[in-house]
């Protein structure tokens, strides 16, 4: 951590690894390893429609964790001032823009939005409780637990 401005802890700023990046890698890589389950899953409740609302799902989750960690990790290294209201009105923009999706797709024949709907919240969550496994909570290890060799 470098201090640009020692009067003012807004504005510290965070040098060193994205650790927030590597969770989100790692939470896209069980995404696309659960995708084809979580597809199959969808197609056999709700046919064509829900496998095309579960991909859709997927790719919005997906799009969200990594859009989340690039917001973060870039206004880290601004501030972290900035950072608290990049995480704070993003999420806010993160949620209108599955938002605005939904709106676009409602009247859509091809989709199931049952469908849509389960696999935002299974995936959006199943991943997060999936992720505890494999993140360290210590600050020796900011981020993901060290693999043994």
């Amino acid at each position: 951590m470098s201090d640009t401005n020692a009067s003012s802890p807004i504005t510290t700023r965070v040098d060193g690894e994205a650790v927030e990046v590597k969770v989100s890698n790692d939470l896209i890589k069980r995404g696309l390893l659960v995708a084809p389950i979580i597809l199959a899953v969808c197609a056999a409740v709700w046919g064509l429609a829900g496998a095309y609302g579960a991909a859709l799902g997927i790719g919005l989750v997906l799009v969200n964790f990594a859009f989340s960690a690039l917001l973060i990790s870039t206004t880290a290294r601004i501030s972290l001032g900035l950072m608290m209201g990049a995480t704070l009105f993003g999420y806010l923009i993160r949620l209108g823009l599955i938002a605005l999706v939904f709106f676009l797709v409602k009247d859509a024949t091809w989709i199931s939005l049952p469908a849509l709907g389960a696999t935002i919240i299974v995936t959006h969550l199943g991943l997060l409780v999936w992720e505890l496994k494999y993140v360290a909570i210590s600050l020796a290890y900011p981020g993901l637990k060290p693999t043994r060799s």
